[in-house]
């Protein structure tokens, strides 16, 4: 197959190229990189600073639209699958879908159906938008849901949802959020991962002190729960100083990341989710273990009944607090939950895996 994979979320669609390229497929995937996290791509969308960049960026992607033509598949990480405003995408994705033969919407991050359904409907116990039936307040949920609900981006979501040929969700919550509307076209493909060849042999830490990885996204740190994770793990550092070390990463590129998040024994990720997500994901493989959503549901999602290595937290401190002192204080358990780590990624998310599910999608549509 020819696949064009637009836009990039936390290295989705690159993963997912090497995959589908080591299956035989042509693909090509164009993108900025995800931000500042600069993941590799084939044709770079990046929109420079200042007011000339979007038309900048504008005239960029009318001059590659000619070569956007003729595909099996494209694929869109996203409604927003370009750096520009909502008004300017609609006449490209028509173009797209009318000189390609299947368009995909990846359910990929946020969006219409993530914001809508996590303040009004609140499916989930809790999520970005919702603690039980109480609205979540904090200023980054609130500019999303003025981002997304009744504009111009929200109806293309929701315009391109209706239109196009398969969706295509990621997370247990995305999933939820999209199955009331398009349950017809909507398929669950979980996140591709590339496992480390040779696998890790992940080493017992008793004995020595268990290091703590907490990634902080710039200007999402309350929204993520990123605050009240990096709040216990400190708290718990200064408690417990010769048990345990705090290492923190910000707004770094995704290498320097990787190379920090490299040695650790836990990261800390995603405090209102349900789903261990790329991040999460990527650590796992190593073998180190993921404090964050591991929820029942997302395990039934799989078909997973054995495998339980994500330790699940409620979204609130003192869970937090609880669970990071019981594994500083029972280092046994620690091992045991790395090596179901490696082999809970490995039996879900191997990218090869992964890749040969989409075809599968594309096939069928």
């Amino acid at each position: 197959m020819k696949i064009l994979l637009l836009g990039e979320y936390s290295n989705v669609h690159n993963t997912l190229a090497e995959g589908l390229r080591l299956l035989g497929h042509d693909v090509t995937v164009a993108s900025n990189g995800d931000y500042w996290k600069n993941y590799p791509r084939d044709i770079d969308l990046t929109r420079r600073q200042g007011k000339l960049g979007g038309l900048a960026l504008l005239a960029k992607v009318y001059s590659l639209l000619p070569r956007w033509r003729g595909y099996d598949v494209v694929q869109l990480i996203n409604p927003m699958f370009l750096d520009l405003k909502a008004e300017r995408i609609l006449p490209i994705y028509r173009y797209l879908r009318r000189h390609n033969k299947v368009v995909v919407l990846g359910a990929m991050g946020i969006d219409w159906y993530w914001v809508h359904e996590g303040t009004f409907r609140k499916p989930l116990r809790y999520s970005d938008f919702n603690i039980g039936d109480q609205p979540r307040t904090d200023a980054a949920a609130i500019r999303e849901q003025n981002d997304w609900l009744d504009t111009p981006k929200g109806r293309l979501n929701q315009l391109i949802a209706t239109d196009c040929d398969g969706i295509v969700s990621v997370l247990y919550e995305n999933h939820v959020y999209y199955k009331p509307y398009h349950s017809e076209k909507l398929r669950f493909i979980p996140l591709p991962i590339k496992m480390p060849a040779p696998l890790p042999s992940p080493e017992d830490c008793d004995g020595r002190r268990l290091k703590v990885f907490v990634g902080i996204s710039r200007g999402r740190s309350a929204y993520k729960g990123t605050d009240i994770m990096l709040k216990a793990a400190e708290d718990i550092q200064a408690k417990y100083p010769d048990k345990i070390e705090v290492v923190k990463a910000e707004g770094v590129p995704f290498d320097e990341y990787r190379r920090m998040m490299d040695g650790s024994d836990l990261i800390m990720d995603q405090l209102y989710s349900y789903t261990p997500a790329m991040n999460a994901l990527l650590a796992m493989s190593k073998g180190i273990i993921c404090m964050g959503g591991g929820e029942p549901e997302s395990y039934d999602l799989l078909g997973e009944d054995v495998l339980r290595p994500v330790v699940n937290v409620e979204p609130c401190y003192d869970s937090v607090y609880r669970e990071l002192e019981r594994l500083v204080l029972h280092p046994e358990t620690i091992l045991p939950l790395k090596q179901q780590s490696i082999a809970y990624v490995g039996k879900h998310h191997d990218y090869l895996h992964i890749a040969q599910q989409y075809i599968d999608f594309y096939k069928s549509l």
